[in-house]
């Protein structure tokens, strides 16, 4: 074999060494450096690295139990027969090759070679291909001018200047090429017949508007862009479409493999770490600990929660019966210390696809998925933004599956023809129906929550359905904003501002910020943030917010608020309501997105009934 590899390779093949200091393995390594020695073949060193530190060694060992469904008194050789393969310092390393001074100059020749860094994989987005004598960004605004026409028939000065100022950001950031795509993805929808809605940040652009990515004018409900996309973000956008359940979803995914190839497009991955349930399972079963052992143990500690301090598990142990001194055991608490938030196994993302120009597994490394047809990269969806991978989230929506199931019915029994995109707008019924919290079927209105607030919401018009969406959420919950809100809208307190300049902002929701877009803009106008400090603001404020960060953002915001004149415990309120709620603030632009699917949902409901009924029966499962 050497001889065949090195009439291929020629001078860039090297024999790899280790020393693992076991018998056997000493001589296995001078077999190899004498059958390189004798076809004139250099030799490298190398660790063949199996756990970081010595000390890892028995959880290496654990792993390796689990992977193969053994534990390990009958693991045997499965095992390493020492700790010797860990990462060693450069003064180690010579010490163990200090007889192959050879070896360690190949080694360290070849690694000055390796230039590979993950700063540059070579990916390119694919390019949409545009009439001739037109490049993608002029198509684009030919393909916005016409969408405009039919979303607005009259297209005034302020929708006009909306969409200059997006299509100007669009292409300074070069994106023409990556909202083809997905205008494309929508356009192969509609001559399907599949239903299909853009939501999340996406509802912030009057540009997707106008394209019929998304279904809320952005411009009408003056929706905050920067939100979705700015120069000082420094990432791609994230569209994401909600698209039926089951197959017509999975029949979207199959265009978008045949169109960009097997090998150019790909679903992202899920990465499943440890937590200590699952990590008490296996390293028990590993431990060789019976089943009723390990089943009492997972639900201890999942009733008694986990502390990271070693002596307080102990604690929490004794207190549940179990005798914390057993070896064992103890080995048992600190192998699912190690063992907790490492990655478990690789799933599927419900929808993110990432393509390509070009071959996918030229970038990174795929796996067939489990069901047949589909690919998947073995990273997750914040790696792949990491390393500048686009990704389109296609996800599957079962009420949009009964809506598409009831319209037919509508129209073969009672013969109506029903357009959701035409809907008559505030109908009484549907708002009588909402009032009354008979919500039962309908999207995103009928949990005992949401049925207990709406009769003391009366929703009369959309934009309360878009409030009545985003209220019954953790961020107003625990930002303690959902009473005062319903206390304003029955006349019972009164709608008050901490500073006039933020009225404009707050008047829709009486005084009471609600929505992320409205946090942003309470910086940009109270503090002088820009569009894209106010993104930088929401993503320091996110679920990984660092105290360095908060406490720099602060101050940004203080400082701005002095050179306004707001000071004081104004100054106060302001910060405190902006940095308190935008970990939590839901997107104005989501709640709409999701509010024109409760209203479709709730007038098919107040109107047609049977058929709704019937809808809801043929697309179940449905969650809630």
């Amino acid at each position: 074999h050497l001889g065949r590899l090195q009439a291929v390779f020629g001078e860039r093949l090297a024999v790899d060494v280790q020393r693992d200091h076991t018998r056997a393995g000493e001589r296995f390594a001078r077999r190899l450096i004498d059958l390189a020695a004798a076809r004139h073949v250099p030799i490298v060193a190398s660790g063949d690295v199996r756990h970081a530190t010595r000390d890892r060694r028995p959880l290496l060992d654990v792993l390796t139990c689990i992977r193969h469904g053994t534990t390990l008194d009958r693991a045997g050789r499965l095992l390493l027969p020492n700790a010797e393969r860990h990462l060693r310092t450069p003064a180690e390393v010579a010490a163990c090759f200090a007889d192959l001074p050879e070896a360690l100059r190949h080694s360290r020749r070849i690694a000055d070679r390796c230039a590979f860094t993950l700063a540059d994989l070579g990916y390119r987005f694919p390019s949409y291909p545009v009439p001739p004598d037109s490049t993608a960004i002029e198509h684009l605004r030919q393909l916005t001018a016409d969408g405009a026409r039919g979303r607005w028939r009259v297209v005034t000065e302020k929708i006009r200047r909306q969409l200059t100022h997006e299509l100007a950001v669009i292409a300074q950031l070069d994106l023409a090429g990556y909202f083809l795509i997905v205008w494309d993805i929508v356009r192969f929808c509609r001559t399907r017949g599949i239903l299909c809605q853009g939501r999340g940040s996406a509802a912030n652009s009057a540009v997707c508007y106008a394209l019929g990515i998304t279904a809320v004018d952005a411009v009408q409900m003056d929706l905050l862009f920067e939100r979705f996309l700015s120069p000082e973000r420094g990432e791609w956008p994230d569209i994401d479409l909600d698209l039926p359940s089951g197959d017509r979803r999975e029949e979207v995914i199959q265009y978008l493999y045949r169109r960009y190839g097997s090998r150019g497009a790909a679903m992202t991955a899920t990465v499943i770490s440890y937590r200590t349930r699952s990590a008490v399972r296996d390293c028990g079963k590993a431990l060789g600990l019976s089943l009723a052992q390990v089943d009492r143990l997972s639900k201890l500690l999942r009733q008694h929660g986990w502390s990271d301090h070693h002596d307080a598990l102990a604690a929490q142990l004794r207190n549940g019966g179990v005798d914390a001194t057993s070896p064992r055991i103890q080995l048992l608490v600190r192998l699912v210390e190690q063992l907790r938030g490492l990655p478990r196994h690789l799933g599927q993302h419900s929808g993110g696809m990432v393509m390509a120009a070009g071959r996918l597994d030229e970038i990174v490394p795929l796996e067939p998925a489990a069901m047949p047809g589909r690919n998947v990269i073995q990273w997750d969806k914040d790696d792949c933004a990491d390393l500048g991978l686009i990704k389109v989230d296609l996800l599957g929506l079962g009420m949009l599956t009964a809506l598409e199931e009831a319209i037919p019915l509508v129209r073969a029994h009672e013969g109506v023809e029903v357009d959701l995109a035409q809907l008559p707008p505030d109908d009484p019924a549907v708002y009588g129906m909402l009032q009354r919290a008979d919500t039962i079927g309908v999207f995103q209105v009928e949990s005992r929550a949401q049925m207990a607030t709406l009769p003391r919401m009366k929703p009369e018009r959309f934009y309360d359905l878009v409030v009545e969406v985003a209220i019954i959420r953790p961020g107003p919950i625990v930002g303690k904003m959902v009473h005062p809100y319903l206390a304003r809208r029955a006349g019972r307190e009164p709608v008050t501002y901490a500073h006039p300049s933020l009225e404009p902002i707050l008047a829709r929701t009486l005084g009471v910020p609600l929505f992320q877009e409205q946090l942003l803009r309470m910086a940009m106008t109270a503090a002088g943030f820009t569009g894209g400090e106010a993104e930088e603001l929401r993503r320091a404020m996110g679920f990984k917010r660092s105290a360095e960060r908060m406490h720099a953002i602060e101050r940004r915001l203080r400082d701005g608020m002095s050179q306004r004149g707001i000071a004081g415990t104004v100054q106060d309120e302001i910060v405190r309501g902006i940095t308190s709620f935008a970990l939590y603030g839901f997107p104005e632009s989501h709640a709409a997105s999701f509010a024109l699917i409760a209203y479709a949902s709730a007038y098919l409901k107040a109107h047609h009934p049977a058929a709704f009924c019937c809808a809801l029966l043929n697309a179940w499962p449905m969650g809630f």
